[in-house]
């Protein structure tokens, strides 16, 4: 379990303190011509949090998070952050919002520190020696600062996903959003990913809304649990409920038995098929 939550932000350049920005999902749905992907979802996510959302692949994890992002809008119900639109424009100016993506979206034609030094440079934040301190600190907060030089393809996956991270960071965020950060890793580097998680909220306190498979980082790092299954809202609560669900599909989306003797994918063709 994490620390105990904080209602306010310290930025990891300067130290100064702003408020932590909670988020609230009220009753949103969200179609796509006839396919309805999201149903009816409603949580809260408090300042200061880390809220894991978790869930099979095509469940709507990334469409929710497209939602809370600010890059949609929902078809029916809100999204606020800090109670504000993350659509609108003076949000986006008023509260500091950074998503994470799952494959890093990085600039493969910038090297590292360009990448990072983007955001402020078209937003004018700085003098480039200003620009270049924050960009260096973000890289030396985790351990990249000899890669500043270097150019997406040239690293591993793993410092990839972190250089995303401190990409992040440069926004100096009040919420960090997270696609999927440990997928496609490891299993040392996937922790290594979530301590990272966990760091940055226990010493800036930014609220995370981190969107995982990873029953281990949920275990490990989180303060609550949603699980979302074909655009619902199955379960929420502690990590300790991840233990012993009482629902028998969260119970198998979590810990699913594998048996060749009847195997799942068989029922599953039968079931389309009728």
């Amino acid at each position: 379990m994490a620390e105990s939550l904080c209602s306010s932000t310290r930025n990891p350049f300067t130290g100064a303190e702003a408020p932590a920005a909670g988020l609230k999902v009220d009753h949103v749905s969200k179609s796509y011509g006839s396919l309805q992907v999201l149903k009816d979802l409603s949580f809260e996510v408090q300042p200061g949090e880390i809220f894991v959302l978790m869930g099979p692949s095509g469940s709507g994890k990334s469409v929710l998070l497209r939602q809370i992002a600010g890059l949609e809008s929902p078809t029916a119900g809100s999204v606020t952050v800090a109670g504000k639109d993350p659509t609108a424009e003076e949000t986006r100016e008023q509260v500091r919002l950074a998503l994470v993506f799952q494959d890093g979206a990085l600039f493969n034609s910038l090297s590292v520190y360009d990448n990072l030094a983007l955001y402020p440079r078209e937003h004018r934040s700085g003098s480039e020696r200003e620009i270049k301190d924050k960009v260096m600190h973000a890289l030396n907060i985790l351990s990249l600062g000899e890669t500043a030089p270097k150019f997406p393809s040239e690293l591993s996956g793993g410092m990839r996903k972190r250089v995303a991270i401190a990409r992040a960071l440069v926004m100096e965020p009040q919420l960090l959003l997270y696609d999927e950060p440990t997928s496609e890793l490891d299993p040392v580097m996937a922790a290594t990913i979530s301590e990272i998680i966990g760091t940055l909220r226990n010493e800036y306190k930014v609220t995370s809304l981190v969107v995982s498979h990873d029953r281990d980082l949920a275990l490990s790092i989180s303060d609550r649990v949603g699980i979302i299954m074909a655009g619902r809202l199955m379960s929420l609560g502690p990590p300790s409920d991840l233990k012993d669900p009482k629902d028998p599909k969260v119970a198998d989306f979590l810990n699913p038995r594998i048996d060749v003797k009847n195997p799942r994918f068989k029922h599953i063709q039968t079931q389309d098929e009728s």
